[in-house]
């Protein structure tokens, strides 16, 4: 799960090109959407928006593990009995996430919907669970125990009880995959903001770039820098908000898939590039893995930029983002 601490920025200036921008909400994957379009008039927009709309509604019906009549609920049903042929779309989806676990050396697995939810972010825990108790809510998660056929599209989870699920990585993609479908039918600008995984292109009507206002977690009323858009994606997970103390330590609501254990040590991960699916990827990955082991990990892609804000409030961003620049 995410905790989204970002702004969009929309300007109102002179329209210099007689394009109009309309934007909906709509709840699609069990989340909120945003989706803003730029369209020469406001009906070209509003039938762009309910394409997109459209679009991620199908993605849904392919990959929620909520839909018993979905391609990956079939999957895990036939955890340890048989593999299951599915599109070549949910097919590659999968090999990414797969790939993902793998150079993250599981802290981000997408076997995680296996997990028993054993911590309780809602103010009802009151003691830790048992360290017997937190090693088996993630017996059944392993990616290891994912095995693809590319051959005849096939994925078989070897281990009964085993689950596979997507979560905001699904949201992401649906994300990406909207902004490329627009631009191939000619819209220039727009936002897929699926629950705080954005994908952007062009710019607003008036000329600007798209811009995010970064909130410190720590402090959410405060807008602490005003990053524009240019490379494509944004995606944030935090920690704020969802989290318990015991024993004078933070645990946060986003869980290590290899332990069991809460994350500790980071309170928000914002990471830009050109694909909100993997930028989605790596910003979980961060939380999990924390500042050092995350930041060399991340430091791999150069594509991608972040900026990590610890539980202490320190602030770290890569090289290729002058975080100055953009601070207000």
């Amino acid at each position: 799960m995410k905790q989204v601490f970002l702004l969009i920025l929309i300007l109102s200036g002179f329209d210099a090109t007689s394009q109009v921008l309309r934007k909906r909400t709509a709840k699609l994957m069990g989340s909120r959407f945003d989706i803003t379009i730029v369209a020469n008039d406001s009906l070209a927009a509003e039938r762009n928006i309910d394409t997109v709309i459209a679009e991620v509604t199908r993605i849904e019906n392919l990959i929620s593990d909520w839909k018993a009549d979905s391609q990956i609920s079939l999957v895990n049903r036939n955890a340890g009995i048989s593999p299951v042929k599915v599109d070549p779309e949910v097919f590659a989806l999968t090999e990414r996430a797969l790939h993902f676990s793998k150079i993250t050396n599981g802290a981000f697995d997408i076997s995680f919907a296996a997990m028993d939810r054993i911590w309780k972010f809602d103010g009802s825990m009151t003691e830790m669970p048992s360290p017997e108790a937190i090693k088996k809510s993630v017996e059944k998660v392993g990616y290891q125990n994912i095995e693809l056929d590319r051959e005849h599209s096939t994925i078989f989870l070897k281990r009964k009880g085993m689950k596979i699920g997507f979560g905001a990585l699904g949201e992401g993609y649906a994300a990406d995959r909207c902004r490329d479908m627009m631009l191939s039918k000619g819209i220039k600008a727009g936002i897929v903001n699926g629950s705080g995984d954005m994908s952007t292109w062009g710019k607003q009507p008036d000329g600007s770039d798209w811009a995010i206002g970064i909130t410190n977690p720590l402090r959410k009323d405060t807008v602490f820098a005003v990053v524009p858009l240019r490379q494509g994606a944004v995606v944030t997970s935090g920690n704020y908000e969802k989290f318990v103390v015991f024993n004078g330590k933070r645990y946060a609501h986003i869980i290590n898939p290899s332990t069991g254990y809460p994350a500790t040590g980071v309170s928000s991960v914002t990471v830009f590039g050109p694909s909100a699916e993997t930028a989605n990827g790596f910003s979980t990955s961060l939380m999990v893995l924390g500042k050092e082991a995350g930041l060399k990990l991340i430091s791999k892609f150069p594509q991608y930029s972040y900026i990590l804000i610890t539980d202490e409030g320190q602030i770290f961003s890569s090289r290729n983002l002058d975080l100055k620049k953009y601070s207000l």
